[in-house]
């Protein structure tokens, strides 16, 4: 169905990495890389994270203590607190204080995308992420596509807030010619003998769309790492750390293009990478902070950058940092009364009914569909059925957010794909398949009217498909809006992974934030049955 919109159980780690000492004398070239990632179940996931903290180690080891910094990444954080037990912004804050106590220098850095989305984020702007990144001591950021959701006005304001640096090499504001927000466009640090120089970088996709860059421009990252990183050998960097908000392949292409970059921090992807490519060190350290990649850097009396990796799980073995905890809370609080504001009103009842929506076209499915399509800008939208609840009638009245989250209490997010008509027909037959029976792959859709017939063979129960208006066509490319959790196979659906994908789940929108978007819009909601979905029984 999904996930539920403040628990997000996709989780990105699995496993402890194995240390990894790397350098031009050390290692040679590798044309693929090696490269960790976890597709498994959430269950499997939080086994496996649960099991690597018992297994790490109690004391320092080995040559890493020699080691002036200690990096501490994460990445793509969407939550300030735990999520099935793993997690939590106060307990990253304990953690790198642990280290500091131990007598490492940790040096916190968050590699993009922590702004939005959440239901936090709908009501804050991300407000409370910073606050809590403040108060946890995140020492350096980047921007991901997420950070520009309010659009850039909002996020240098954000920005502003931010106790910790932003190096941001590739994002400019077009008012002044400079890093947006006051960014530095690289860094020079100094970590006892070690000289680091950072550069950062966000993705320039269609992902980020032209009405949130009012006045910024993105320039290609690659471009942008070749201006910079000049500057900093110039500087005097012994050890050069690029901090990306990037797709893998083109962190892939960063490296291999400029083999001086030691080590990516990056994000993005909501999974686990660690990848060794020529001399780079590449990774990522899945999602919302379930676990830290701790990365030990030091370069030797003969010029050879060693870095030393391993995964801390983020546990409930780990205390609650009191000041970040007290943050924290105090925007759980507000956020609480927040959601009794009302977004708009309803002058209709909205059937929520789970027997009427897993069988047939209902108002509130066509809301649903509706509110997913114009978020997505797309020709058509399909949602599956079972991921909108209530399962009651909601009455005329104020539509409060919670009763949009109790509407759809998923963090599903829209996911963007361009396919041909046949596609969009197999997937409207696969979700009509179990008629008569009412099931949660049935469809509510947007953007299109179809007949059913019910009696008919699977596979070809849908007929006279016309979207807007027109005929579907076989070959004709149609844009559709889905949620995350069809596009990854759920319900059945699994025509959905070979299309070409235009905005992936790690950049669309929360599908309740799209309702209540489309609910504030629209002010009244006055949606009626209008024939979508014609039932038509063989004679």
């Amino acid at each position: 169905m999904g996930r539920p919109a403040l628990k997000r159980a996709w989780i990105a780690v699995a496993v402890v990495a194995a240390v990894v000492a790397a350098g031009p004398a050390v290692v040679g070239p590798a044309k693929a890389g090696h490269d960790v990632r976890d597709g498994g179940s959430p269950a499997k996931a939080g086994r496996d994270v649960q099991d690597a903290a018992r297994s790490a180690p109690a004391q320092e080891l080995g040559p890493r203590v020699e080691a002036p910094v200690t990096f501490l990444q994460m990445n793509d954080v969407y939550t300030m607190v735990p999520i099935d037990g793993l997690g939590g912004l106060a307990r990253v804050a304990t953690q790198k204080q642990q280290l500091a106590a131990a007598g490492r220098t940790p040096f916190l850095v968050m590699a993009g995308d922590f702004l939005s989305p959440s239901v936090a984020s709908s009501v804050f702007k991300g407000e409370q992420m910073i606050a809590a990144l403040n108060a946890a001591g995140l020492d350096l950021a980047t921007l991901g596509n997420h950070e520009f959701d309010f659009g850039d006005d909002v996020l240098i304001q954000r920005m502003r807030e931010a106790r910790f640096e932003w190096v941001v090499s590739n994002v400019v504001d077009t008012h002044t010619g400079q890093p947006i927000g006051g960014a530095a466009a690289y860094l020079v640090k100094t970590f006892g003998a070690l000289k680091v120089g950072f550069i950062g970088l966000c993705l320039n996709t269609d992902e980020i769309t032209a009405d949130k860059l009012k006045h910024s421009r993105i320039d290609d990252p690659l471009v942008a790492a070749g201006r910079y990183l000049p500057i900093l050998k110039r500087e005097g960097a012994t050890v050069i750390v690029a901090v990306t908000h990037l797709a893998f392949a083109t962190d892939r292409a960063l490296v291999d293009k400029f083999p001086e970059i030691d080590l990516v921090i990056g994000g993005h992807e909501h999974f686990l990478i660690t990848s060794t490519e020529n001399r780079s060190l590449i990774s990522k350290a899945g999602s919302d902070a379930k676990a830290l990649a701790r990365i030990d850097v030091n370069r030797t009396s003969e010029g050879t950058v060693e870095r030393f990796y391993e995964l801390l799980p983020v546990t409930a073995a780990i205390p609650d940092d009191p000041r970040t905890a007290a943050v924290i809370r105090s925007f759980e609080s507000r956020l609480g009364s927040e959601l009794d504001t009302a977004v708009g009103i309803t002058r209709v009842p909205l059937d929520g009914i789970s027997s009427h929506l897993r069988t047939a076209e209902t108002n509130l499915g066509d809301v649903v569909a509706d509110a997913m399509r114009a978020d997505a800008g797309t020709d058509i939208a399909i949602v599956n059925s079972g991921s909108i609840r209530g399962n009651r009638i909601f009455p005329p009245g104020p539509l409060t957010r919670r009763t949009l989250i109790e509407i759809h209490p998923f963090d599903n997010v829209i996911v963007k794909l361009s396919m041909p008509g046949r596609v969009v027909l197999q997937a409207l037959n696969t979700g009509v398949e179990k008629l008569p029976a009412a099931a949660g792959v049935f469809p509510q859709v947007s953007g299109l009217r179809m007949t059913v017939d019910p009696k008919a063979p699977p596979g070809d129960r849908v007929h006279d498909v016309r979207v807007n208006g027109q005929p579907l066509q076989s070959d004709r490319i149609y844009t559709v809006g889905i949620a995350d959790f069809i596009f990854r196979g759920g319900d059945g659906y699994t025509m959905f992974a070979a299309q070409r994908v235009l905005v992936g789940p790690e950049a669309g929108t929360l599908i309740s934030i799209a309702i209540e978007k489309y609910v504030a819009a629209q002010r009244e909601i006055t949606q009626q049955v209008d024939g979508r979905i014609t039932m038509a029984m063989t004679r």
